[in-house]
């Protein structure tokens, strides 16, 4: 498995859109904007009608509750069904977008992603400078729900691609598949596809006062029982209908089914927008057993957590034997630093948004001296200092004269020291941009390895200033 850094660009959206509903559990009014969020961002809600305007990441971590949606949970404040919009900017292959509610649910709309999609698509996709990161699948990877017999894995694959097998067991809605072979059939393929209720979860339901924003016109309902006339009339009242039947299909009236499939369609909508959860994309095939919202969160967790050791613990391939882009007298006419203070010795790659370097440690460096004689360590600030002169090349590159310009720290963020550095070590430094570099200040991430393991990371900003 790997992470990599693609030549895709990130993508938002122009400006903001909205649409206005009501929740499906909640019954309640709601509107919704979707608003252009800068790179790397990802997807975020804001509940806009609480105090401090509080935002939720759309990560799986903060996963609570899966019993009737995908519901998000931070520091007491919540989002339920968060899966439905979610699936539609994945489905549309945007990157960053602020999620604005002013309640805790999005509006249910006609219980699938469509109307979502057609909102962003008015909001104009765009392009922006910094590319996207994938996760390269090149194992299986899966999860099994014992209780439920539920599994969920994802396998190599060339390209993001999803198929969902279910077989819910009666007779009125057996056994269905899905396939989504391309992101971009998203639109086409799946995005209409409306959730869907069998007839005694429906009753369930109303009896504990829940699905309040519930019709005929957002959920197929199967009808798996016997409906008598008792529960005719309570569903007469609950969807605001003066007559109620059920079609030969053994579905409810009022709907027409969009495929014949359209439950396994929609099961599928449902995994692309849990797994968006995973906060990056994938390369891999995804397949689904009797999907649901409870496996398939579960799955982003083990995901989400894979991808971040395998970040914590990547060590980039670096040809130690191959021509640098940058000898040490090259860095010497960027960077202002001198022997004994200047810290690295090559540097490998340079890009608008990361940069690798290098640097020997001998016995010969002056501050062995006096550090640890007789066991000599080299000092953790100084790894961060050489981080950070390898981190001034990527600042310093983005003007025409760097030999003008001072680098100086604003901050240093996240300290974490993995492993020690001794003499005969080489150290790979990698230095990411977590936003874009503006008026001169750089936000990058950092991180120093050896001997094949990360042995230090952290969050730096500097900035560069003129000489005068």
């Amino acid at each position: 498995m790997a992470i990599i850094n693609t030549d895709i660009k990130q993508k938002t959206i122009k400006k903001e859109v909205s649409l206005d509903g009501v929740g499906l559990h909640t019954g309640k009014d709601v509107k919704l904007i979707f608003k252009p969020a800068p790179e790397n961002f990802g997807f975020k809600f804001k509940r806009a009608d609480l105090e401090g305007e509080p935002v939720i990441e759309a990560d799986a971590n903060y996963v609570t509750n899966t019993q009737r949606g995908t519901c998000l949970e931070k520091n007491g404040v919540t989002i339920q069904t968060c899966e439905h919009v979610l699936a539609a900017l994945v489905g549309l292959d945007i990157d960053n977008v602020i999620i604005e509610l002013n309640a805790s649910e999005p509006p249910i709309m006609d219980g699938s992603s469509k109307f979502f999609i057609e909102a962003l698509e008015s909001a104009e996709i765009v392009e922006q400078c910094a590319v996207r990161q994938e996760y390269v699948v090149t194992d299986v990877i899966s999860y099994t729900d014992e209780e439920s017999g539920s599994e969920i894995l994802v396998m190599p694959s060339k390209e993001y691609q999803v198929t969902t097998m279910v077989d819910f067991g009666t007779k009125v809605l057996g056994t269905q598949n899905a396939t989504l072979n391309h992101i971009a059939d998203f639109k086409n393929e799946i995005s209409d596809s409306r959730t869907f209720s069998f007839l005694h979860e429906i009753e369930m339901l109303l009896e504990n006062g829940l699905i309040k924003g519930g019709d005929l016109n957002n959920a197929i309902v199967y009808v798996d029982k016997e409906l008598s006339p008792a529960t005719m009339e309570k569903l007469k009242i609950a969807f605001k209908k003066d007559t109620i039947a059920v079609k030969s299909n053994g579905i409810l009236d009022n709907l027409t089914l969009h495929h014949p499939n359209e439950a396994a369609r929609h099961k599928l909508l449902d995994v692309i927008g849990d797994l968006a959860l995973v906060g990056t994309r994938i390369r891999g095939k995804v397949i689904a057993n009797k999907p649901g919202h409870f496996v398939n969160t579960q799955f982003a967790k083990k995901l989400s957590k894979i991808i971040k050791n395998e970040k914590r613990n990547y060590v980039p391939v670096v040809d130690l034997n191959q021509e640098p882009l940058m000898d040490v007298n090259q860095i010497m006419n960027m960077l202002p630093h001198r022997q004994p203070f200047l810290l690295i010795d090559k540097i490998f790659e340079l890009s608008e948004s990361h940069v690798i370097g290098m640097k020997n440690v001998t016995m010969n460096e002056d501050f062995f001296k006096g550090h640890f004689p007789g066991a000599p360590v080299m000092p953790g600030v100084l790894i961060v200092e050489a981080m950070a002169q390898t981190g001034g090349i990527l600042v310093l590159s983005t003007v025409p004269d760097p030999e003008n310009y001072l680098t100086f720290f604003m901050k240093i963020d996240k300290v974490k020291f993995k492993q020690k550095v001794v003499p005969g070590d080489t150290l790979i430094f990698k230095c990411d941009l977590i936003t874009p570099i503006r008026r001169g200040i750089c936000h990058m991430q950092g991180y120093a390895y050896a001997n094949g393991k990360l042995c230090a990371e952290a969050e730096l900003m500097a900035q560069i200033s003129k000489v005068k």
